[in-house]
Parts: structure tokens; C-alpha cells; sequence
């Protein structure tokens, strides 16, 4: 996120895609105004999903181990599925910017700092209204978010050297509005674990042996040699299967790989049933193995709901330390791993497509999709680049190291500004790319 605090009038912007890509000022501020955008635009999917394969290769579906959902669904590209679910996924999406923007406008508003707009979306004004001398906005596209400050617009009638212009304060009152934003998602994100807890009770995980077969493909050698959905594989070539989940998943796709048209020993589990199949995998274009199938840790979810007050802030304490976990782990690997899981940032169309499936699988999976996602924003705004929070923040942090002294006007300008270009820059490329893997577009190529 971005909250440019060296341009006028400051713009805290939080689009999910390209905004005022046609307006040359939103990229070049001239000396009076300008909107700089504020990236919202990438999250890591690595933290919404975990792994599930099929006999070919690895196929990553949209299934934390967290959610308490067990529908799998081979996702070649994403799918949007229904309507209503894109609409469930894009209120989480819009509600998680709102809160980032309230808090920004609260933290300036409360210290009696001037703030001009508040907006919902951006583009084209669909509505407005002013009150206190903020213009309160609806705008055309909703997945983003902005709140303006007059510092250095000369049709605010404020003048420039007034003590409550942002660019005046001290050095701490920006710093709490910079990073206001990023703590109301914080928080908004324990919240939401909160309610979960009190209202549906938190999603517990208990794995058992073997591998679970979700999903058998029509005329695969799997389906040829008896293999049906809901099958658990026991043991593979008389090696047993532990309850370890993604590691067993993965023997068996070994064995299946390394032993293409050769027969592999099964042991099933079909209901009370215990029995063996041979099976005969078919050889891909790759010379690999494959049967047809889709596999899964064999787990199952049940809800555990607190007893009491203290249990209650106990199940959401962890609940909350585990995603924070998992998200900042999820980051370290990015970045340590970049070549392997930049496939895995994703734009504002991959987003909603995510939190869709996790709607249509189960609505209290939007519980995790929402606080998971909050985090992963709130973290991933503390990055000290250009166009985000964490970028603003260095850049106060460095004029407290000079001793107040602010770096010049068109030095910070022109940081901004290429941060700017990368970030909108990077949002095109994810927009057109997450499009591009939908699985309806992908049917029309």
C-alpha cells in the first residue's frame, strides 16, 4: 500500500488493479496535484493453498489444511464458479481495503489532521458527498480504496505552513498514519478469527493413514483398473502409508511416475472393505507414469467451539499466531525461493477466484480466506519498497536518522514515482496473466 506523503494532494491509495492507468498525473505528478495509486494488488498464494496431486504431476488445488472444507476440484487455471460466490469473495476482498483506508483516516482525523477525500473503489465517481470538509466517494471500480490529504493543493485554501497539514507533523503523528492502516488489518484479521470461534467453532484437522482418491478420471488407467473416487490407498508396492499427509501423497506419486506401463500393488480401503488392485500406469508424453486421479491427505475436519471466555481467547490466540506464522513463512519463501514461487503471487482476478472456490466448498472457509488475506496484505505492506506503507515508512525513517531534515521534494517524487510505475507495471502483468489462466477464458483460446 501507498500513502504518498510528498505530493498534493496525498493520495492513500488501494487499488486491486491499474487505476488512472490513462492519466498521465497519477504517474508524473506535476506541482500542484496528483493521485499517485496505491498498490493492493499481489498477495502469495502459497498461503491459501496447499498440495494436491494427481498421478501426472503436482496440481496445485485451493485447499488450506486449515479450511474446513474437503472439496477438490483440479485446477488446471482457476474458476470463478458461481455468481454468488465471486460476489461473497469480492466483499472480502472490498471489506479488507475499507478497513485499511478507516484506518488511515481515523489515525489522521483523531489527531485533528486535514484529510480531503475518502473514497471506496476508484475511477469514475458513482456518488459522493461532503461533510466536514471531506468528500466521501463511491466510485466505479470497487476493489480499491483511497484517502487524500491537502497538503500542497492550492485549492484547499489551507495554508501551506498550517500545523495540521500531514506534511507538517512530527515525525511520529506520520509515522502512526502510515502504519495505521496496516494495524487495522492486523486486527481486523483477529477479529474475524474471533467471530469464527464464537459463532462456528474452529476447524480441526485429524489425519489418518493412507491417501485418499477425491477424483478418478473417465477411461484413465485408474478407472480401467478399478479405482474409484473415495478409494484410500493403504500401502503402494506393499510400503505402507503413514497419516504424514502431503508425504504420502508424494510416495505415491513417485511410484506411479518411476513405473509407467509396469503394474503397481494397491492396497485399498472402499467402506469396511480392505483388498488389492493392480494397477497399470499410463505413459505420458513424458515418459513418466500416470493413472488418472486425484490425491489428497486423508484428513477430515470436525469444530471444536470454546467452553468458556478464556478458552474462547486461548482457541483464537493460536489460531491467529499459526496464520500470522504461515504467512511470514509463506513471504520467507518467496523471496528465498523466487524463481520456484513467483508463479504463486497473485493479482486481484486470482484472489477473488480463490476466495470463490473457498466459498463454494464451505462459507466458513471465508472466515480464514479473510484473515489469512488480511495478514498477508498487512505483512506484505511493511516491505520497504516504493508504493507501499513500509516504503513511506523508510522514507520518514530516514529524514529522523538526517535529523529532521527531509530528503528534497523531487528526490522523494521521483522514488515514489518509480515505485509507481513498477507497481502498476507488475498489476497489468498479474491481471492479464491470472486472466489469461481462467478456466472459462482458457476454453475459448
Amino acid at each position: 500500500m501507498l500513502l504518498n506523503i510528498c505530493s498534493s494532494p496525498i493520495s492513500h491509495r488501494n487499488p486491486l488493479f491499474l487505476s488512472n492507468f490513462n492519466n498521465p498525473t497519477s504517474i508524473f505528478p506535476p506541482k500542484s496535484k496528483t493521485h499517485l495509486p496505491k498498490s493492493h494488488i499481489s498477495t502469495n498464494l502459497s498461503t491459501l493453498s496447499n498440495q494436491t496431486f494427481d498421478g501426472t504431476k503436482n496440481r496445485a488445488l485451493l485447499r488450506n489444511k486449515r479450511y474446513p472444507y474437503n472439496r477438490t476440484q483440479a485446477l488446471a487455471g482457476f474458476d470463478f464458479g458461481s455468481f454468488e460466490s465471486v460476489l461473497e469473495a469480492s466483499a472480502v476482498l472490498t471489506a479488507i481495503i475499507v478497513v485499511h483506508e478507516t484506518g488511515h483516516f481515523l489515525a489522521a482525523s483523531l489527531q485533528g489532521i486535514h484529510v480531503s477525500k475518502f473514497a471506496i473503489g476508484f475511477g469514475p465517481i458513482l456518488a459522493k458527498f461532503n461533510s466536514n470538509n471531506v468528500e466521501y466517494s463511491l466510485r466505479a471500480f470497487p476493489l480499491g480504496g483511497f484517502v487524500g490529504f491537502p497538503d500542497n493543493d492550492p485549492d484547499s485554501g489551507i495554508p501551506v505552513d498550517d500545523k495540521n497539514l500531514l506534511k507538517n507533523r512530527p515525525i511520529l503523528d506520520r509515522v502512526i498514519v502510515v502504519s495505521a492502516g496496516i494495524v487495522a488489518n492486523v486486527i481486523f484479521a483477529y477479529a474475524i478469527i474471533f467471530t469464527q470461534v464464537v459463532s462456528v467453532g474452529l476447524p480441526v484437522q485429524e489425519s489418518f493413514p493412507g491417501v485418499l482418491v477425491p477424483d478418478v478420471k473417465s477411461f484413465s488407467a485408474a478407472s480401467r483398473d478399478g479405482l474409484l473416487p473415495g478409494d484410500v490407498i493403504l500401502a503402494v508396492d506393499g510400503n505402507e502409508l503413514s497419516n504424514s499427509g502431503s508425504d504420502s501423497v508424494s510416495k505415491v506419486v513417485d511410484v506411479v511416475k518411476r513405473n509407467p506401463e509396469h503394474n503397481v500393488l494397491l492396497r485399498i480401503e472402499r467402506g469396511k472393505e480392505n483388498f488389492e488392485i493392480r494397477i497399470t500406469p499410463d505413459k505420458s508424453f513424458d515418459g513418466t507414469g500416470r493413472i488418472g486421479v486425484q490425491l489428497s491427505p486423508n484428513v477430515r475436519f470436525s469444530k471444536v467451539r470454546p467452553k468458556n471466555i478464556p478458552e474462547t481467547l486461548s482457541f483464537a490466540g493460536r489460531e491467529f499466531f499459526g496464520l500470522s506464522y504461515n504467512v511470514l513463512d509463506s513471504l520467507k519463501q518467496t523471496f528465498l525461493n523466487f524463481s520456484q514461487t513467483a508463479s504463486k503471487v497473485a493479482g486481484p482476478v486470482a484472489i477473488i477466484a480463490v476466495g470463490a472456490e473457498v466459498a463454494r466448498s464451505n462459507t466458513d472457509g471465508l472466515y480464514q480466506f479473510a484473515a489469512l488475506l488480511n495478514l498477508n496484505l498487512a505483512v506484505i505492506n511493511l516491505l520497504p519498497l516504493p508504493a507501499l506503507d513500509g516504503g513511506t515508512l523508510a522514507l520518514i525513517l530516514l529524514e529522523a536518522v538526517r535529523g529532521g531534515r527531509k530528503l528534497p521534494l523531487e528526490v522523494e517524487q521521483g522514488i515514489m514515482s518509480s515505485g509507481i510505475m513498477l507497481v502498476l507495471f507488475l498489476g497489468l502483468f498479474l491481471i492479464v496473466k491470472d486472466t489469461l489462466n481462467l478456466d472459462f477464458i482458457k476454453e475459448m483460446l
